[in-house]
């Protein structure tokens, strides 16, 4: 998802050069989002109508359903919340921000007096013309980009959202030199950045578990799009400061602090949320027999040092996540047998 705003004082042709824009990147078969930001009140719904009753009579949040829908949300939100919430509703090449002039992404200007270090073209839009729109659109699809906290470029050198969006901005990055995200982390309403390595963890995590359901159950025929949603915690959860040792096929597998600190949070929530027993300082997980059929694979648990009996939903989950876990280290050789040790 490609993100640009377009800014510029008041009366300077900001609605009719967004206008062009959309209308020249639909053309083009994109799929476009718009955002419009005003620091006057927008109402979405007309006075007396049945959904304006229900925000009067004090709902923070209204959804009318018709031949189209719409979300009327009492409070204003952070642009960068709106962008994450747009990744739910479909897979949208570009998102056109009118206003926003104070946030940190590509920005076309309709008057000199906005101008800053995210400006990428000035126009006049009351006398661009066509081509003029077509070179724009031509700017956009290689300046825009994602929402800044998620992009990385470790690979190039950059590992800072703001460093690899000013190089975008500058032309000496493309998007197609970034990592591939995978999936993508938002954290009581802050876009939280996932580097290639957490995203593909993550999302390697995530399909191991939904693996073991029965999502025919749900009229789910093929994985595509998932969203995963936790609600907020009571307590807040500190991170385990634990040792992990690997073993793939007997053979020490050697990761770095950052990769076991992953991989050791992961296996001691999946066995807390098993509830093997109180005070969990070391864990021993082997899956062995691995073939074409994850599912045929043998697996123990151990506790310090006493076995687990799970039952076979719980050995599928464990089997599916771990294996997936392993598999996101981009392990070259065939996987056949899997250890993991966590200690405390």
């Amino acid at each position: 998802m490609k993100i640009v705003s377009i800014v510029g004082k008041k009366n300077t042709g900001k609605t009719s050069l967004t206008v062009k824009v959309i209308s020249e990147l639909t053309k083009r078969g994109y799929n476009v989002a718009s955002i419009k930001h005003s620091h006057h009140s927008i109402e979405m719904d007309k006075e007396n109508t049945d959904t304006w009753k229900h925000k009067q009579a004090g709902a923070n949040l209204v959804v009318g359903v018709g031949s189209t829908t719409f979300f009327n949300a009492r409070q204003e939100m952070d642009l960068n919340r709106i962008l994450y919430l747009i990744k739910h509703f479909d897979e949208y090449d570009f998102v056109i921000i009118e206003g926003y002039k104070s946030y940190n992404y590509p920005k076309i200007i309709t008057s000199p007096n906005v101008r800053d270090q995210y400006t990428i073209k000035e126009v006049d839009s009351f006398t661009i013309d066509e081509e003029g729109v077509s070179e724009l659109a031509d700017l956009i699809e290689q300046r825009g980009h994602d929402i800044v906290d998620t992009l990385f470029a470790n690979n190039c050198g950059f590992n800072n959202g703001e460093a690899i969006a000013a190089e975008i901005r500058q032309g000496n990055l493309t998007i197609d030199d970034l990592d591939e995200v995978h999936s993508y982390l938002s954290i009581d309403g802050k876009v939280v950045g996932l580097n290639r390595f957490v995203s593909d963890y993550l999302k390697q995590s995530v399909i191991g578990v939904i693996n073991t359901l029965n999502l025919e159950d749900y009229d789910v025929e093929d994985i595509g799009k998932i969203e995963l949603m936790i609600p907020k915690e009571k307590t807040p959860q500190t991170p385990i400061d634990a040792k992990c040792t690997i073993l793939i096929n007997d053979e020490n597998l050697e990761i770095n602090e950052f990769a076991t600190a992953i991989v050791s949070n992961s296996i001691k929530g999946m066995v807390n949320s098993i509830k093997t027993e109180d005070g969990v300082k070391t864990i021993d997980v082997e899956i062995s027999n691995i073939a074409d059929e994850l599912a045929d694979a043998d697996i123990t648990l151990k506790t310090n040092g006493h076995d687990v009996e799970i039952n076979d939903f719980t050995q599928g989950i464990l089997k599916e996540t771990i294996y997936a876990v392993v598999n996101s280290l981009e392990i070259d050789s065939e996987i056949k047998k899997i250890n993991v040790k966590v200690e405390e």
